[in-house]
């Protein structure tokens, strides 16, 4: 699949409190570089950033789990608007289409199925966690103190894949 179409992902969750601006922020780059930064201040952490390449086969299966989740045709207009506890972002380019999302920090399903559309949020929460779950392997397979070997590092990467294509299912 892997043709060369626009392609661009990022996503922020954050909020401004006693302990500073804490927020975790990714972003994948159509040329396959995936951006990662985690900040937080609580008992003086300090700002993690963290760059990697990913191939194509990790690019396609974004835009699969992005194509299968129908995130494309959400709206976010009646999705709870950013507040105090904090907000989260999403921006998507998928060939020529482009979404942009803001709304509020939500702990569980809970606050999902309270809101007046429960349908589309549930769709932009389990899309999250697909995404979120993605980029903390690829981050810490990437990073580890041991260095994988590239052949050991793309067998990871299948193994994740199948993982995250199991669990969708």
């Amino acid at each position: 699949e892997s043709e060369k179409e626009d392609f661009y992902v990022r996503y922020y969750v954050g909020h401004k409190g006693k302990f500073g601006h804490e927020f975790l922020e990714f972003e994948f780059r159509p040329d396959g570089r995936l951006r990662y930064a985690n900040n937080s201040n609580y008992k003086s952490d300090i700002l993690i950033r963290k760059e990697v390449y990913v191939g194509d086969i990790i690019l396609d299966e974004l835009k699969r789990m992005i194509r299968e989740s129908e995130i494309m045709k959400e709206n976010d207009s009646d999705w709870p608007d950013p507040d105090r506890i904090g907000k989260q972002e999403l921006e998507i380019v998928l060939a020529d289409e482009h979404i942009s999302f803001v709304t509020s920090k939500f702990g569980s399903t809970l606050d999902v199925q309270k809101s007046k559309d429960p349908e589309g949020l549930k769709v932009f929460h389990y899309l999250l966690q697909d995404l979120k779950c993605l980029v903390f392997s690829l981050i810490s397979l990437h990073f580890r103190i041991k260095p994988v070997s590239q052949r050991r590092r793309n067998n990871y990467f299948k193994i994740i894949i199948q993982e995250i294509l199991s669990s969708s299912q």
